[in-house]
């Protein structure tokens, strides 16, 4: 292997099973997820919103649409992409905790059909307090957290000659730390909150900094997934292997401020929410040198040929929802739904990374070929319908409406206000189409079979 390939190469049968299964996780859950998504814009939408009779089911299944498409989607494949990785067969415990994280998934997604309500609108981790969702919750995170065990203790090792693969499994060894971390967090203010506490403000203060260190593992396999999506779509990405793995080491350098933060604030106090705020919104900086080695290896690139077509549309999708989310992100000034446009620009281009590395490993696990065409098409698809419903919820935020409402309660009435709205209702249904044909491609190339 020449040492500026920056391929993710599967090794061994157990890697193969893992990776897959995982994979597999996240596609179920997005096919979840995509069935409250369809509720949702439809619960938010002029118009339509008014035909909803129960306007607080749009809570319950904001809940579980955020918890599936975001919390068990992307850690299902940063957990496929850690597996990547291992070096030993485990094949018991990879089967152990992958059971746990489905038997966890299951339980979250059939949770409002067997009565769960009280919906508690928590950032990040938002959650409906009812037994069966919060077993669902601790059985994914014990599977998730016994899968970066394992990662950690069966990681690939660097070796005296650094290559490019070598970088990229480091770097995504270490997002699984980062994930460690964030667990740690968890724990950290769960002990620090007060017995008194329940409710939503609870579950706000529980997963606030866990929460925050989370997004730097997420963007850090987002980095590593550009960086093998430029590559293997003939980008002219030029940066040295060690050069590559101190960048990554440089996104996750701000995490080191976590134990400090912890010990300088409160849990409950306004200084500890400010504190990881500040975290995120600067930290998130440390991504600008490797997102523009990226963005300068695109910018060079000759035409794209055969897989490149459609995994350089993913990444230029990616680069340009994920730069779009973060501007937003310093334009935050109140509880408006500019913070929703903030987080979905970020956590989408994260997304569509992860849907461009999934076309990248499917015919690598041996699955059949992609419809070319339909890949092609269905990041820009899903990336520009993403990106009018960000534009209309930033636009909208300008006028004060409210973020976590729908319907009436928004008080849209202006006709910036509506036309906003529209426009990002508009978009979510064209958002939809793009990740129903994102789960058509995978489904076409998974039903092709495996290829011996």
């Amino acid at each position: 292997m020449h040492t500026n390939s920056y391929d993710l190469p599967v090794h061994g049968e157990g890697a193969r099973w893992s990776t897959t299964v995982w994979l597999m996780l996240g596609l179920v859950s997005l096919i979840a997820a995509g069935v409250f998504s369809i509720l949702l814009v439809l619960a938010r939408t002029p118009g339509i919103s008014g035909w909803i009779p129960f306007i607080d089911f749009f809570h319950v299944a904001l809940v579980v649409h955020v918890t599936l498409s975001v919390l068990i989607w992307l850690l299902s494949i940063s957990a496929a992409m850690w597996s990547l990785g291992s070096q030993r067969e485990a094949r018991l415990w990879d089967k152990a905790s992958f059971l746990l994280a489905v038997v966890g998934t299951a339980a979250i997604a059939l949770a409002p059909f067997i009565g769960a309500g009280t919906p508690q609108m928590s950032n990040y981790v938002p959650v409906l307090s009812h037994p069966v969702f919060m077993w669902g919750l601790a059985l994914f995170a014990a599977g998730i957290v016994s899968h970066l065990l394992r990662t950690l203790m069966t990681r690939t090792r660097l070796g005296t000659t650094l290559t490019g693969t070598g970088s990229l499994h480091a770097g995504i060894s270490l997002s699984a730390v980062l994930t460690g971390i964030s667990v740690a967090a968890v724990a950290a203010s769960y002990v620090g909150t007060p017995d008194t506490m329940d409710g939503q403000i609870f579950f706000e203060f529980l997963f606030w900094g866990g929460g925050h260190v989370i997004q730097f593992s997420y963007t850090l396999l987002m980095m590593v997934s550009w960086v093998v999506l430029a590559y293997a779509s003939g980008c002219r990405f030029e940066l040295t292997p060690r050069l590559t793995l101190v960048f990554l080491l440089f996104l996750s350098l701000p995490v080191i401020t976590v134990p400090f933060l912890y010990l300088a604030h409160d849990i409950v106090s306004a200084g500890h929410r400010l504190a990881f705020t500040e975290l995120m919104k600067y930290g998130g900086l440390s991504c600008l040198p490797l997102g523009l080695a990226v963005l300068a290896s695109v910018w060079s690139a000759g035409k794209a040929e055969e897989e490149g077509v459609y995994l350089r549309a993913a990444l230029i999708s990616s680069l340009g929802l994920f730069a779009v989310g973060g501007v937003l992100g310093f334009m935050i000034a109140g509880l408006d739904i500019v913070i929703p446009a903030h987080y979905h620009g970020a956590t989408v281009g994260v997304t569509i990374a992860f849907m461009g590395l999934t076309y990248y490993l499917l015919p690598r696990l041996g699955f059949g070929p992609l419809p070319a065409r339909m890949a092609y098409w269905q990041p820009y698809l899903y990336g520009g319908g993403q990106l009018m419903h960000i534009i209309g919820l930033a636009w909208t935020g300008g006028y004060g409406v409210q973020r976590k409402t729908a319907g009436l309660a928004q008080g849209v009435d202006r006709i910036g206000e509506i036309a906003g709205m529209g426009l990002m209702g508009f978009g979510g249904l064209v958002s939809v189409i793009g990740g129903i044909l994102f789960l058509i491609v995978a489904y076409k190339s998974i039903r092709g079979g495996k290829q011996h």
